[in-house]
Parts: structure tokens; C-alpha cells; sequence
């Protein structure tokens, strides 16, 4: 082909505050190409003219080799006139009223600033602020499209000349790196703490490191808000940490400066490692090493930590460089807020909240927009499960199978994530936290309002889930104005969710296993162990575990004690002071859990597979009284990983009927519980009996519900639980089904709000 020709190339995706445009121009410049590149709402507008042949190798490079955090959804191509002209250039930003361009995460310092950071030589070293095109905050430093420093909580700090002339220089890496700066007119690190004047920078850092030495509580101003840091192999500073923050038995996350010093606490395989060093750096779960220099009350009677690299300069820092007074190698890096309500952010809220948490506070004056904690993924066989998705991964969209028009859902109360759709993309928030505080609610609201403001979308629909007591439901309503709000069934959202991220349109159903704690049913009573055959449009219960009484709502919860002996009345077993969930119920209490069971008192019917599991925790003596939701299920599998079960199986009772949904019935298991109970069978053994139980149970429910559909679907929180999943998968597997599990978004009700949104799309 001979001629010029010009075209109009318009991306769509991650393309700003990435690097695209200074790609798109040295890109450009190389093929000989004349024209333009600029942002707006809808994306990168680039004009290129030149020889067509020259043209189609610069549209290779964009497909073939953009920026490392890029992330290209579309390219429209639009033939135009020719204009002439020579050069490149990159033109002002503008904002376009149709489409929509996507917000880069906040990404983990990149080996380059990493390397400048650590040379003396460089005008970065030491820097705090480190960052470039390919690193650095993004999402919760944006107030709104399009991209610009005016527009990020960089806006008061103007840059010297130096930065300047990096950002607007086409061979620079930092060319129009939006949060760009340097020590002369970057924000500002200082440490402050009740006894002594504020402290800043190099004498900030040697104080903040001092504390976390002699075992103090240090808060840490990160990317997305205050972490509550100390020593991890100091169990004096991790219990006074717990004590502190009303924290129970829940398990801390660790902080190490490199991937060598996770090696020492955790065993990782390869992709665990890449998914550790990674741009996203989350906390990964992993088998903690018996040599682990780790407190034992960093994660109590867990045999996993969860552990994260430190993944911005102000971490990098805190460790130490060398020449440093080292710091602790490694540190508790834990949420700045009491349990329950959400992380501080703000600095002021900081110091209030975290006044009675915290010995001495390391801040710096760059605002943070929006919170966003760390992000939790655990690894299975090479495959990543999110736990908790938030930093690193929000806002980045989800992949619809169909369009939907502008929707918001609101998710549930525990773990709650928001997210809003429209078209064939759906944005989560960031991990918002459980909706029984007040301040979680205002942080709700705030979230909404941004994610409004990145994505441009305004819903027409409001999805809720059909809990009447959810607070995440009456926010809803009261914020719906006139727009309806549709109520999902809670577990119905559950499968809807694990179905979209594999891309299912809903033509087809597929037999859903939700396993989970807790979830509204239409008939008013608690589900959790539900097996449906659910499309988009409704779903179908095909079989239920067995409903039996709830005593007290959350106190049974709290107490598994009380859930084991409402199995084993359900069963007909006598409670014998021989069972340990017996002898841990007071004979008061006993008294009147009795008649509560007897009379239905106060007892909602419940089928949750979370109950059953804090049930025979209990009752195999692992775990009576919880501090931390499903902590009896963590420690039983804990303990029965790696366990052969042997030669004894338990089973479940699954009773059918041709006009209503099958009964799984408990009592033949926990008779069989009992039974290895009395003859000593150890707590481990017991669990791995009833993960296989579980396992089989699962495959034959299949075996008759899914051969016609053939897709198997597992979601809800139980689904967390690796051992049941690995051995669910891997055996559906092996009889010839497709399963489907979570890969974007978590089992857990971090996940509803997808399966919301796809329901509540689809009437």
C-alpha cells in the first residue's frame, strides 16, 4: 500500500495514569508517524498520519506492547482526511460526553524507582514519594476524569523544575506521570507522638523505627490508609496490639521488605512468589514454616499467615536501607481502626480514632481520597482465590457476559463491596468493611459517590439483597429516590456471581452449591447449605441441609457449643457431659437452651453450612467459643489438612421428594462424631472425615442434580475453606464436570454485589 492515509484510533481501557500516552508518542516517533494523543472521557484519542504500511506497525506495537499496567478493552478505527504536518505531540486533555476510559489501580513501587530509591547517587534516594508512570497511587489519589495532577490530591504540590522537565519529556519515564515529585517539592514524611515535638523525614523514620524496636505500636499513613504496625516476633507488642484493638484470635497479616524474608515465615510455591513481587503486592495466604520468627499470637491456633512485601517507599524506608539502623524484620501490618469499623484514612480522624491504639504516628501530608485496604488472595494450584479485593485490583472492571443497563448493588453487610455496572462492565469497590458501624456506613456512601464519579455511570436500578434487617438494603431504599430497587435472594446472587466471572449469559443453568454462614431465605429462615439450579432470571432449591433451630441468633453464632448441641437434639443424642461442647455450656445456660429447642423460643430455622461446621469444631473439641467469624471451621481445617482420614466414613442422610426440595440430614455424622469422640479419635482425623463426607456428599448431589447441565458452581464463604474446595473441584472434576469457582472476585460476600447486579438485570 502506497499513499498517506490518517486515522483516528480511539482506546478504550486502562490508559491513563499509566504511561499510554508518552507510549503512544514514542511509538509514533519511531514509525515516522505525525499526529496527536490525548485523554478524555472516553479513553486515548490518538491521530496518526503517515504510510499505511508504517500506520499497521505502530497498531501492532499498541496491541502487542503496551505500558506494563495498561489494559486495552477495545480500539475503534475511524479513517479521516489527510491533514500533513510533521511531529508528534501530546495534546491538553479534554472530556468527551460519550464513553468512558477505566481508573488504574494503585500499584506497588516498581523495580526501577525501587533501584533509584536505593542509589545514593540518584536525586530520588530516600525519596518517600518514589513513583513514575508505571507505579505509584492512582485510585485513591483521583477526585475525577479525565487523569491530571488538578485533579489528584498531587494538585498542591507544584513541581520544581526538574520534575518538570522529567514529566514533560517524551523519553522520560516519568513523562506525564501525574503524582510525579521529588524531596524539594514533594509532599512531606514526619513522625509525631505525645511525648516529644513532630520529627520529619530521615530523624522521623530513625523514631519511628526506634518504637517498633522497643515493642511499641506504630501508625503507618500508607497508599490507602493508616496501618497499626509492630514487631512480629515480639509477642508482648502483638498482644498488647490485639488487646488494643479488640482484635480476639483474628489473625494479623505480616509485612516482610522482600521476598526473601517471606520465604523465611511462609512456604511458597513459584506463582506465589510472582503473585507476592507482583505490581499488586496483596497479602497472600500461605502454610506458615515451623522455623517462622513470628509470634505465636500473630494468627493463634492457624497454620497459615498472611503476609505482603512492602509496597511503597515509605515501607521500604520504615525496614531500613542499608547504612539504617535496621527495624524489626518483620512487622504486624494490620488495619488502623478497632474491629469492626473502617480504616482511618483522614489525618485528622488518624489521631482521634487511633489515640488509643497507637504509641506514636508516622504521616505525611499527601491526602488520601478514598480508603482501600490491602487486598487478600490465597493460592490453589497455581490458581489465585481472592479472599479480599480491594488495593491493586479496585476499580478495575469486571468482564460482563451481557450488557446490563446502569445498575448500582449494594452487596451485603458482612465484607461489604458495592459495585456499579453498565453495558458489559461492572465495577466493584474496594473492600468497604461489615455495615453494623456507623462509620461504615458514611464510607459507604462515600465509595458510591466515587465510583459514581471514575465510571460516569448513572443507575437506573438499585439492587439490594431481600435480608429486611440488612443495612446495606435500607440504604437502598433510602437512597433510591424514584428508582426501583430489586431485592436478589442472598444465595441465588452467590452462584449469579460465580457464573459471570466464567462468562456464562444465562441461556444455560447450572447446579449452584452456596455454602456459606448466614443468608435471608424466602421461607424466613436462615439458609446457608443450599443446592439450587439457578439462571440469571430465578433459581430452583434443589436440596437444603437439614433446617435445625438457631438458639439466640448471633449468641449461637458466637458460641458453637450452643450449635453442637442443637445438632445433637436435632439427632436424638442425649448431651453427655463426655462431649466437650456439653461440658463447655454452663448448666444454666444448658437449662435454657433446652427449653429454647423444646419450645422454639427465640430459634430461627437455620440450614447453614457454617453452623454445621462450627457444630462438629465443637463437638471434635477444637473450638467452643469464637472471637472472629468462621473461626471453629478455620481451626478444624487447619488441623485437618494433610490427615488421612482412614477407613471410616461418615455420611450424610439425604432424604428426596418428588414436590419439594431434598433434606440433607446431619444426624447419621454427628452420631458417628460422637462416636469417634468417645473412643479418643483425634480432632484432625475428625475433620478430614468430615471434608470427605462433605466432598462426596457434593459429587453425588451432582451426580443426580447436574448431568443434564453439567456445570457445578461453588460459592459462598465456606468455599474460602481450601481444603473442601481442592478436594470438591479436583473429584467433580474426575466425574465429568465443569466447575466453576471464583477467580475475580471472592466466594465470600465480598462477591455478592456481581451476582446482584446480574440478577437484578435481568427481569
Amino acid at each position: 500500500m502506497t499513499g498517506r492515509c490518517r486515522r483516528r484510533i480511539t482506546v478504550h481501557g486502562v490508559v491513563q495514569g499509566v504511561g499510554f500516552r508518552p507510549f503512544v508518542y514514542t511509538a509514533a516517533a519511531s514509525c515516522g508517524l505525525s499526529g496527536s494523543v490525548r485523554n478524555d472521557s472516553s479513553g486515548a484519542i490518538i491521530e496518526v498520519e503517515g504510510e499505511p504500511n508504517d500506520i499497521a506497525v505502530f497498531l501492532h506495537r499498541l496491541h502487542a506492547d503496551p505500558p506494563p499496567l495498561a489494559v486495552i478493552e477495545a480500539v475503534e478505527i475511524v479513517d479521516l482526511a489527510t491533514e500533513g504536518g510533521t511531529g508528534f505531540r501530546i495534546v491538553d486533555t479534554s472530556r468527551s460526553d460519550g464513553g468512558r476510559t477505566l481508573v488504574s489501580p494503585d500499584v506497588a513501587m516498581c523495580a526501577d524507582c525501587e533501584a533509584e530509591h536505593r542509589d545514593p547517587c540518584n536525586r530520588r534516594y530516600r525519596h518517600p514519594f518514589i513513583n513514575c508512570t508505571n507505579c505509584g497511587p492512582r485510585f485513591t489519589i483521583i477526585a475525577s476524569l479525565p487523569y491530571d495532577r488538578a485533579g489528584t490530591t498531587m494538585a498542591p504540590f507544584p513541581m520544581c523544575a526538574d520534575c518538570a522537565a522529567e514529566y514533560a519529556d517524551p523519553a522520560d519515564r516519568r513523562f506525564h506521570a501525574q503524582p510525579v515529585c521529588c524531596p524539594q517539592c514533594g509532599p512531606t514524611l514526619y513522625y509525631r507522638d505525645p511525648q516529644e515535638p513532630r520529627a520529619v523525614s530521615e530523624e522521623g523514620l530513625r523514631r519511628a523505627r526506634r518504637l517498633l524496636r522497643d515493642g511499641g505500636i506504630l501508625a503507618v499513613k500508607g497508599i490507602g490508609g493508616y496501618h497499626l504496625a509492630c514487631d512480629a516476633a515480639n509477642d508482648d507488642a502483638v498482644s498488647e496490639l490485639r488487646r488494643r484493638k479488640r482484635r480476639g484470635d483474628k489473625p494479623f497479616a505480616v509485612m516482610v521488605a522482600d521476598l526473601d524474608g517471606a520465604r523465611m515465615l511462609c512456604a511458597l510455591d513459584a506463582h506465589s512468589e510472582q503473585l507476592l513481587s507482583g505490581p499488586q503486592k496483596p497479602i497472600v495466604l500461605a502454610s506458615r514454616s515451623p522455623s517462622a520468627a513470628v509470634a505465636e499470637s500473630v494468627a493463634p491456633h492457624n497454620p497459615d499467615i498472611g503476609v505482603m512485601l512492602a509496597y511503597t517507599p515509605v515501607h521500604t524506608l520504615l525496614f531500613g536501607l542499608p547504612g539504617d539502623e535496621q527495624g524489626p524484620a518483620a512487622l504486624v501490618m494490620t488495619s488502623g481502626n478497632l474491629g469492626g469499623e473502617p480504616i482511618c484514612y483522614r489525618d485528622a480522624d488518624a489521631t482521634e480514632r487511633l489515640s488509643q491504639l497507637a504509641d506514636g504516628w508516622l504521616m505525611h501530608d499527601r491526602a488520601i481520597l478514598v480508603p482501600c485496604d490491602d487486598s487478600v488472595i490465597r493460592v490453589l494450584d497455581g490458581v489465585d482465590i481472592p479472599i479480599r479485593r480491594s488495593r491493586g485490583y479496585a476499580p478495575l472492571p469486571v468482564a460482563l457476559p451481557v450488557s446490563v443497563p446502569p445498575t448500582l448493588a449494594v452487596g451485603a453487610d458482612l465484607k461489604n463491596t458495592m459495585a456499579v455496572a453498565e453495558g458489559r462492565y461492572a465495577w466493584l469497590s474496594q473492600h468497604i468493611g461489615d455495615m453494623d458501624d456507623l462509620a461504615t456506613l458514611s464510607a459507604f456512601g462515600a465509595a458510591a459517590q466515587h465510583l459514581g464519579a471514575l465510571t460516569a455511570v448513572s443507575p437506573e436500578v438499585v439492587v439490594a439483597d431481600a435480608h429486611p434487617g440488612y443495612r446495606s438494603t435500607s440504604w437502598a431504599q433510602r437512597n433510591a429516590g424514584d428508582r426501583p430497587v430489586r431485592m436478589v435472594q442472598h444465595h441465588h446472587a452467590h452462584i449469579a456471581a460465580v457464573m459471570a466471572e466464567h462468562g456464562l449469559d444465562g441461556s444455560a443453568q447450572v447446579c449452584g452449591f452456596a455454602f456459606d454462614g448466614t443468608g435471608y431465605g424466602p421461607d424466613g429462615a436462615v439458609w446457608g447449605g443450599e443446592v439450587l439450579l439457578a439462571d440469571y432470571k430465578g433459581f430452583q432449591r434443589l436440596a437444603h441441609v437439614k433446617y435445625v433451630p438457631l438458639p439466640g441468633g448471633d449468641v449461637s453464632v458466637l458460641r458453637p457449643y450452643r450449635m453442637a448441641m442443637s445438632y445433637l437434639w436435632a439427632a436424638g443424642v442425649p448431651w453427655s457431659d463426655d462431649l466437650p461442647p456439653v461440658r463447655a455450656c454452663p448448666s444454666d445456660e444448658r437449662r435454657v437452651l433446652l427449653h429454647q429447642l423444646e419450645t422454639g423460643l427465640r430459634c430461627a430455622p437455620t440450614s447453614s453450612m457454617g453452623r454445621l461446621f462450627d457444630a462438629v469444631s465443637a463437638l471434635a473439641g477444637v473450638r467452643q467459643v469464637v472471637d472472629y467469624e468462621a473461626q471453629a471451621a478455620i481451626e478444624l481445617e487447619g488441623l485437618s489438612r494433610g490427615v488421612h482420614p482412614g477407613a471410616a466414613h461418615y455420611r450424610f442422610d439425604v432424604q428426596f421428594a418428588s414436590d419439594a426440595p431434598a433434606q440433607i440430614d446431619p444426624a447419621p455424622l454427628m452420631c458417628a462424631v460422637v462416636d469417634d469422640v468417645r473412643n479418643g479419635v483425634p480432632a484432625g482425623v475428625i475433620g478430614a472425615r468430615f471434608h470427605a463426607a462433605l466432598t462426596r456428599l457434593i459429587v453425588d448431589l451432582a451426580d443426580r442434580f447436574a448431568r443434564d447441565t453439567a456445570a457445578v458452581a461453588l460459592s459462598g464463604g465456606v468455599f474460602q475453606n481450601a481444603l473442601l474446595l481442592l478436594c470438591a473441584s479436583e473429584t467433580l472434576r474426575n466425574n465429568g464436570f465443569q466447575v466453576l469457582t471464583h477467580r475475580q472476585v471472592p466466594p465470600n460476600d465480598g462477591g455478592i454485589a456481581l451476582g446482584q447486579l446480574m440478577v437484578g438485570s435481568s427481569g
